[in-house]
C-alpha cells in the first residue's frame, strides 16, 4: 500500500459463505495496515464485529434511494483506497462515487473503466479465499493463513439464549448435537432431498447422537417434508435462529451437516467439523476450509453445472450415498479429538 494511505473503504461481499472466504484477506490487511481507518461495508459487515478487521462496520443498503445517500456520505471522505471484493460493475460505479484514489478489483462485468488497479481474473479460476488474497496482494499484503478463523468473544447474554433454544428442544447438559442444515440461498440444485435428510436423521440418532434441524423460515416446506418422512421426527430450530447468533448456535455443534452454503463456511471456521455436500458447483472453488473439513460428492457428467435449478433429476445430490454421510458424520463427532473441542473461543 502506499505510504501515507489512511483511509480504505472494502466492499464486501454479498454472501454469508463468501463473507467468511473474505476473512483471511481482511484479517491480513488489518494486520499490515494498523495505522489506517478501514472501513468494511457488506450485506453481512455487522456478523464481523468483535473479529478486529475494521474500524467502521456498514450493512450496504439495498434500496436505491438509501444507497445513493450512502455513496454520497463515503464520497465525503474520499478514501485513499477502495477494496471491491464483488465482481459486479454496481461496486466498481459506487467506488467511484466514494471519489477513492485508487479502486481495485478484478476486471469483470464491463467495469474496468472504472477501476484505477484492473487484476484479471486468474485462469483457471482459484478457490475464492485465494481469489480475494490476490487483492490484497495488490497493495503488496501478502495473507500469510488462508485458512478462515473465526472466534466467539465473551456473550453470556447470547450463551443463555442459546442454552435455551436448545433446552426447548430438550437438547441439554453436555449433548453436542449434529446439526442438518436444510437450505441453501443459491436455490433449489443445492438440496439434498428430504428424504435423504429424514434417513441421515435415522441413522445418526441410532448410532446415539442427536440430530437436529437448521434453516431460515424459508425452508420449513422441506423441514415439513423431513417430518413427515420420518418415522421419529428429530428436533428442529428451523427458522429460529438469528443472524447475529448464528456462530453462537453452531459452535455448540459436533457436526454439521449442510449443502454447499455460507452455514457450512462459518461453521467451518468456527473449527466445527463439517460435512458438506456438493452437487451443481465446484469444491475446488467453494469448499469449507478448517481443520475438520470435508466433502461429499457424487460426480456426474453434467456437474458442476452451476445452474439455480437442476433441468433433469439432480442425480448429483440425489446419488450421494446416506451411509456415507452418515459414516463420515460418526467419525467427525465420535472419533476424531478435535471434533469435540468445541469452538475457538477468544
Amino acid at each position: 500500500m502506499p505510504a501515507g494511505a489512511s483511509a480504505v473503504v472494502v466492499r464486501g461481499p454479498n454472501w454469508l459463505g463468501d463473507t467468511v472466504m473474505a476473512l483471511p484477506a481482511l484479517l491480513a490487511l488489518r494486520r499490515e495496515r494498523s495505522d489506517a481507518r478501514i472501513t468494511v461495508a457488506g450485506r453481512w459487515a455487522g456478523l464481523l464485529s468483535g473479529l478486529g478487521v475494521a474500524d467502521v462496520l456498514l450493512p450496504y443498503p439495498a434500496p436505491a434511494g438509501v444507497r445513493r445517500r450512502f455513496n454520497r456520505a463515503l464520497g465525503a471522505e474520499r478514501p485513499d483506497v477502495a477494496l471491491l471484493f464483488p465482481g459486479s460493475f454496481e461496486s466498481a460505479l459506487a467506488a467511484r462515487r466514494w471519489r477513492a484514489r485508487r479502486r481495485i478489483g478484478y476486471d469483470t462485468d464491463a467495469r474496468g473503466a472504472l477501476l484505477t488497479d484492473r487484476l484479471p481474473l486468474p485462469s483457471p479460476r482459484e478457490h475464492q479465499i485465494d481469489e480475494y488474497a490476490r487483492l490484497v496482494e495488490a497493495l503488496g499484503i501478502r495473507v500469510e493463513d488462508a485458512t478462515p478463523v473465526w472466534t466467539l468473544g465473551s456473550d453470556p447474554g447470547a450463551d443463555r439464549e442459546v442454552d435455551g433454544w436448545l433446552a426447548e428442544i430438550g437438547v441439554g447438559g453436555r449433548a453436542r448435537p449434529i446439526g442438518l442444515h436444510l437450505g441453501a440461498a443459491f436455490g433449489p440444485s443445492k438440496l439434498w432431498p428430504a428424504e435423504s435428510f429424514a434417513r441421515l436423521a435415522a441413522q445418526l440418532a441410532g448410532a446415539g447422537l442427536v440430530p437436529v434441524l437448521l434453516g431460515s423460515p424459508d425452508d420449513r416446506e422441506t423441514e415439513e417434508a423431513v417430518v413427515a418422512a420420518s418415522r421419529r421426527p428429530p428436533a428442529s430450530l428451523v427458522g429460529r435462529d438469528r443472524v447475529a447468533l448464528m456462530p453462537r448456535l453452531l459452535a455448540r455443534l459436533a457436526c454439521l451437516v449442510s449443502g454447499d452454503t455460507g452455514v457450512a463456511h462459518l461453521a467451518a471456521a468456527l473449527g466445527i467439523p463439517t460435512v458438506t455436500l456438493f452437487g451443481p458447483t465446484d469444491p475446488r472453488l467453494t469448499a469449507p476450509r478448517g481443520p475438520a473439513a470435508r466433502v461429499i460428492r457424487n460426480p456426474t457428467p453434467c456437474s458442476p453445472c452451476f445452474l439455480a435449478s437442476c433441468p433433469v433429476e439432480h442425480p448429483c445430490l440425489r446419488g450421494i450415498d446416506v451411509d456415507a454421510v452418515a459414516h463420515a458424520v460418526r467419525r467427525l463427532a465420535l472419533e476424531l479429538p478435535f471434533a469435540r473441542s468445541g469452538s475457538t473461543l477468544a
